[in-house]
């Protein structure tokens, strides 16, 4: 069996498609686009050592360009960090899974990044939401799904579309401790 990925400068190309499937989800487990960062989910066919959507942990994106020896093949970007972006807040920890359940309540939600930070020394966190519109109900809404699905207190403020990074975080811890 050939060697499944080969590596360049910027990015890693799959050589066998009948061998190995490449998939980017997101957190809301969903295909992504070109370009937009998500964990690395893994298909192997390989009888001795079968792997069924194995989620490496990994984040990158799908790349449009050729690749510079002219395979044709899907290529992703080199590693661009690690998923797991668990987080302890208040003695609890807040995972990703739960910040999707969030964004799935509420349908006008197109992404959503948790930020935590501590003025003053102490943890809060805010849901920055991309929404196309929306009003004072859906705030009030989406505060109370953080609260039912983290148990801590957290507030809701909303964006226009496409103002938060692509870069596949769902939590980003902002602390400092000085």
């Amino acid at each position: 069996m050939s060697e499944a990925i080969t590596t360049y400068y910027d990015s890693l190309e799959t050589r066998d498609p009948a061998e190995r499937a490449q998939d980017l989800m997101g957190k809301l487990a969903r295909q992504l686009a070109l370009g937009e960062v998500g964990e690395v989910v893994v298909t192997t066919f390989n009888p001795d050592y079968p792997l069924i959507r194995f989620a490496t942990g990994d984040l990158s994106a799908i790349m449009a360009e050729r690749s510079p020896c002219g395979r044709t093949n899907v290529r992703i970007q080199s590693w661009l960090g690690r998923a797991d972006q668990t987080t302890k807040i208040k003695g609890l920890f807040v995972h990703p899974e739960q910040v999707a359940e969030i964004a799935q309540r509420h349908p006008e939600i197109r992404r959503m990044r948790l930020a935590v930070d501590n003025p003053d020394g102490q943890d809060r966190m805010v849901s920055h939401c991309e929404i196309a519109s929306g009003g004072e109900a859906l705030g009030q809404a989406a505060t109370a799904s953080i609260r039912e699905v983290t148990q801590l207190r957290g507030e809701a403020v909303f964006c226009a579309p496409g103002s938060l990074p692509n870069d596949g975080k769902v939590i980003e811890d902002r602390r400092t401790y000085s």
